[in-house]
């Protein structure tokens, strides 16, 4: 039995769902279950390598649609500068070489022509990909790992330059196949021995490919763009869906409707050919199941296994008093920015209080004008993206303000610290974790409140939990709730789960 999961693309900021699958490997490595990771996207710019190795994943369980009718292997980026001069028998031809940074070009005055490569940012001369240009045209860029895997041709038009073929390669330099692009059309596939007419053709010759049996599992994370053709070619191996997210607009519902979250719609939808779904709290089960009743008519089979695990109970005797934590994408949702205004608020009462903020993304200057409007640099401060593993541990409560939360692996790593927490009272993870009054506070949240009232009950929390709680009792119900996560606990729901789909 093979277990596949696939997902779209992975980023260096990647999000909970790509960290979930992380987890997952773990795990199913724990337990021997052998396991492959798909990603469907085209990616570019970097080795797919350096983005799946970086959270965890090991060459050997990743598939890469794109790579995956080539004999090159995931591997670590190798290909140098060098090599790539000799590729182009540059030392028989008189060229420059320019430096900016990460970036080196290699310049051919008497052709007119240069080639800009970029350098891989953590390996000393090894190149990621380079542009090709001649006479101020894009001709072609090349990607490369330890050799070249695909060249991308350019055309001119309308002043841009416009991708019309990509051209992937075996090891020996041979081509495996090619894709034809026209602007918004549908690709096609160019093979030795076959012509395939859209990407929906190309995702399902790769299925076919996989020769999937009846005791495989296919789990789909994120399948958006091609969510039709998983389910028509899956069989004969077992279909699971992952809910990563609050899976239905509430405010949008009622007794006769219900709106699906659009990336979960088709799934639920044709929820007859689905085996199995997961869901990563008890309470997201619950409600999945009694929706599916109430609106569909059957109840399909809804198993809960949390998308992280904690490997041990993580405690010290050093934790820094008055302090807070948070960890997240610094993404609008997440809304760190009503934290950072609630802290400046309750720092008037507590006034050891600080807080310190793990995390990168799109609103990291909204951030930091709040704490520079309020001159809190002293007490608020931006850490970055960093392993938390043994941080949290060192402060004195965890706090969210996420308005939805599927699951939240941070939660479940700040619990297993023994922090005392505070967040809203949404689904489903703030609920899953916090336990109000016991190990911190739930605070009561509807989406049309005034933005004031939300920011001034965080405050409110945070003096009362510093101010009038016992942190060491709620440190101990934290630690309560976190062996319940632990990763023994977590293996078993594994096994049991496939244990049950080979009985099926």
């Amino acid at each position: 039995m093979t277990v596949y999961n696939v997902n779209i693309g992975i980023g260096w900021a990647s999000s909970g769902v790509e960290y979930a699958q992380a987890y997952r490997a773990e795990v199913l490595r724990a337990i021997k279950q052998p396991a492959k990771f798909i990603f469907t996207e085209l990616i570019l710019n970097e080795n797919i390598q350096s983005l799946t190795s970086n959270i965890g994943f090991k060459d050997e369980e990743i598939i890469w649609l794109y790579q995956h009718f080539t004999d090159m292997k995931i591997a670590p980026s190798s290909y140098t500068l060098d090599m790539l001069k000799a590729s182009v028998d540059a030392d028989k031809r008189e060229y420059t070489v320019e430096k900016d940074g990460n970036i080196v070009r290699l310049r051919f005055p008497n052709e007119d022509s240069f080639i800009t490569c970029y350098m891989n940012k953590n390996k000393k001369n090894i190149v990621d990909r380079a542009e090709f240009v001649s006479h101020g045209l894009l001709i072609k860029k090349d990607y490369y790992s330890y050799a070249k895997y695909l060249t991308e041709y350019y055309t001119p038009r309308d002043n841009k330059a416009y991708v019309y073929l990509r051209r992937f390669y075996n090891e020996d330099g041979s081509v495996a196949y090619e894709e034809i692009v026209d602007g918004d059309n549908e690709p096609m596939y160019r093979f030795p021995d076959k012509i395939l007419y859209s990407r929906a053709e190309f995702l399902a010759y790769f299925l076919e490919s996989l020769k999937l049996k009846e005791t495989d599992a296919l789990i789909l994370d994120r399948s958006t763009d091609g969510g039709g053709t998983f389910f028509k070619h899956v069989k004969p191996a077992k279909l699971g869906i992952v809910v990563h997210a609050e899976h239905y607009s509430e405010g949008s519902t009622d007794d006769d409707y219900i709106l699906w979250n659009n990336y979960y719609e088709y799934q639920f939808v044709n929820g007859r050919d689905v085996d199995f779904f997961i869901c990563a709290t008890d309470a997201q089960k619950r409600t999945l199941e009694k929706q599916f009743k109430h609106y569909n008519g059957y109840v399909p089979k809804v198993v809960t296994i949390p998308v992280g695990s904690l490997d041990k109970l993580r405690d010290s005797k050093k934790r820094k008093p008055y302090s807070l934590i948070t960890a997240s994408r610094l993404a609008s949702e997440k809304h760190i920015d009503w934290i950072a205004e609630a802290v400046v608020k309750a720092k008037k009462q507590v006034p050891e209080l600080t807080f310190d903020i793990y995390g990168s993304g799109s609103t990291r200057k909204t951030i930091e004008k709040i704490i520079n409007d309020n001159n809190a640099q002293d007490y608020i401060q931006l850490k970055g993206h960093q392993d938390l593993t043994n941080v949290y541990r060192h402060y004195s409560a965890y706090i969210a303000a996420s308005t939805s939360e599927g699951f939240g692996l941070t939660l479940m790593e700040a619990i297993g610290s023994g922090l005392p927490m505070i967040g809203l009272d949404v689904p489903y993870g703030n609920q899953t974790f916090i336990s109000d009054k016991e190990n911190g506070f739930l605070l009561p949240y509807k989406r049309s409140q005034d933005l004031s009232k939300t920011i001034d009950s965080m405050a409110d929390a945070i003096v009362k939990l510093f101010n009038e709680s016992n942190l060491n009792q709620m440190k101990k119900k934290s630690f309560e709730i976190g062996k319940g996560y632990l990763t023994s606990e977590i293996e078993n729901k594994w096994r049991t789960l496939l244990e049950e789909l080979k009985v099926d």
